[in-house]
């Protein structure tokens, strides 16, 4: 058989990488109320053109995640945030 040079193989991959389960912060952290004042706390959930981040790569849940649209709306309206932008962060 193998002499001196042994390897064993499996079927299936030794190390596997597992993700982290997305939570929701809001919920995690017990925030009910989102500030559309707090521009920094914002802009976590706005990419770098501006345009907001969607639930899939948050993780927010439905119920916050149209209050995070909100309050973006109205930040924007208040000019504590910016519309469009080249390089936000």
């Amino acid at each position: 058989m193998a002499q001196g040079n042994s390897e064993i193989k499996y079927l299936t991959p030794i190390a596997v990488d597992t993700k982290k389960k997305k939570y929701c912060r809001f919920k995690k952290n017990r925030i009910k109320f989102i500030d559309y004042k707090d521009a920094d706390f914002l802009l976590k959930f706005v990419n770098e053109q501006g345009k907001l981040l969607p639930r899939r790569i948050t993780g927010t849940s439905t119920k916050y995640q149209k209050k995070v649209a909100q309050a973006v709306k109205r930040a924007r309206h208040l000019s504590l945030m910016p519309y469009v932008a080249d390089l936000l962060k």
